[in-house]
């Protein structure tokens, strides 16, 4: 999932005067259009997958054999019960998978963040316009509600050091974790679909259902997300936006938890903290609070303004993003990587960079969204299309339709970097455990390197669906567009 920012384009929001008719006084029911994601049977594939490929993940590299696990390498070795000995598959079978106790935690950590969310002060703020020509408002303190759960966390880590008892339990039921969290999103997934069949068009309200998300097939529109923001009335809390709340709540916050917790893992086992693992968890921690602290900017993006909400972004903000997005860390919270003052500062050049090249064209297309006579942005040239809204030609997104994914991309590689070659053999001594890499030296880098491919191909999929968009929105206005910017990504090679 990418970090939210406003729709790609550098698009002025249409005057009030032009907002889109009614039907009658109620919603209107979006047309239908065709499948994404393979349709039907692509959205069953990923449903199945991805849970499967973030228990791969977990197993394949671990703190008991190796990463990559030995029979792995050694393919003409591998059983079932060597296999299961190397993973560290439960003695209970897959009932271990799951706890009772565990899942009662996270779903705390759950409340906990609906509590501070309803309780803390935080700005209101209304969303663009719907298609009935009303305006949903969000409350918005993520930013806040994050900061004083981290701060609660550091006190306890001041109190009890690495031995906290947050970062223990998300150590010792780190797989506990991961089968709660996959549930808890099937169980989210399937509560929004139900809830959305009482979307009643003509009636009076501000519940839409999605463009893409009503086509008829059960299976692609429980994935896909049939209504546009579905929404929950809670006592004392108020009304929770269930999209707006997963997005960038729990799940992002719990990004930032399982990195502190690694970093505290690796400095109880070997008595001090690397710069490789320092780096990863500060880089990301920056990547996290910025987006939070640019909350309201998600209004703006595809997830909230087009896509339903079903088990692809319920999956995506609750599993993916903490349990992959932290694999980094995972891996040098077992094998301590230092990169030395050289390698450091390459990875925070890099950074730097990205960093960037990413705020900076997101700053200047807010600027021009919000107030076009900002003196800094101001002199950039535009085309004005049919419909009143402007499209920058010059400046950050002159030089590529968007340009802010490339530096969203380029900061992907500081959180692969730090692992260098990885991989390491796990070797049991008589007085313990020693990490080495051995043969294992390069095959880690399948786990972790796969953030960057995988987002790689995640914003090039994300680009190429806003360009249907937006090429079905502004038509001719559009490919006049095109020619002036060309490149779409990458600025003259994609």
């Amino acid at each position: 999932m990418a970090q939210q920012e406003p729709e790609v384009t550098p698009v002025m929001a249409k005057k009030r005067g032009s907002k889109p008719r009614a039907k009658g006084i109620g919603i209107m029911s979006p047309a239908k259009h065709g499948f994404e994601f393979g349709g039907p049977i692509g959205a069953a594939g990923i449903t199945l997958g991805l849970p499967l490929a973030c228990f791969l993940a977990t197993f394949v590299c671990n703190d008991i054999s190796g990463c990559p696990v030995p029979s792995v390498l050694h393919p003409s070795t591998l059983t079932l019960e060597k296999l299961k000995q190397e993973v560290g598959w439960p003695e209970n079978g897959i009932w271990g998978l799951a706890s009772y106790e565990v899942t009662g935690w996270l779903l705390g950590y759950y409340l906990l963040s609906l509590i501070l969310q309803g309780i803390l002060s935080g700005d209101e703020i209304e969303g663009v316009a719907l298609r009935s020509g009303g305006r949903l408002k969000y409350k918005f303190n993520a930013f806040f509600s994050a900061t004083l759960t981290v701060a609660i966390a550091v006190a306890g880590t001041v109190a009890q050091g690495p031995d906290f008892v947050l970062w223990t339990f998300i150590w010792d039921n780190y797989l506990q974790l991961l089968t709660a969290s996959i549930g808890i999103s099937f169980a989210i997934a399937f509560f929004v679909y139900f809830k959305s069949f009482t979307v009643k068009p003509g009636k009076p309200g501000y519940r839409e259902l999605a463009a893409g998300g009503h086509t008829g097939n059960k299976i692609y529109d429980w994935f896909i997300g049939r209504e546009l923001n579905p929404r929950i009335a809670l006592p004392i809390l108020g009304t929770i936006d269930i999209k707006v709340f997963c997005e960038l709540r729990p799940g992002m916050l719990g990004w930032v938890l399982l990195d502190l917790a690694f970093v505290a893992h690796q400095y109880k086992t070997y008595g001090y903290v690397t710069d490789s693992i320092a780096i990863v968890t500060l880089f990301q921690s920056i990547y996290v609070f910025d987006a939070l602290w640019m909350e309201p900017a998600i209004l703006t993006t595809m997830d909230v303004t087009s896509d339903g909400f079903g088990f692809m972004l319920a999956f995506g903000d609750l599993v993916w993003v903490p349990f992959i997005y932290s694999l980094q860390a995972k891996y040098l919270a077992v094998y301590p990587l230092q990169l030395g003052l050289k390698g450091t500062l390459g990875v925070a050049i890099v950074q730097g960079i990205g960093y960037f090249t990413f705020r900076s064209a997101n700053n200047q297309k807010n600027r021009f969204r919000t107030n076009p006579k900002d003196r800094r942005v101001s002199h950039l040239r535009y085309i004005e299309t049919k419909s009143g809204s402007k499209l920058l030609v010059t400046g950050w997104w002159g030089m590529a339709r968007h340009i802010n994914y490339l530096g969203d991309w380029i900061m992907g590689w500081t959180y692969c970097l730090p692992t260098g070659i990885a991989g390491y053999v796990i070797q049991h001594v008589s007085d313990g455990k020693r990490v080495v890499q051995g043969e294992a030296r390069g095959w880690g880098m399948v786990v972790t390197y796969f953030y960057i491919a995988y987002f790689a191909i995640l914003l090039i999929h994300r680009e190429m669906r806003d360009e249907e968009k937006c090429e079905q929105k502004y038509g001719d206005d559009w490919k006049e567009y095109q020619k002036k910017v060309r490149w779409r990504i990458v600025p003259y090679i994609y």
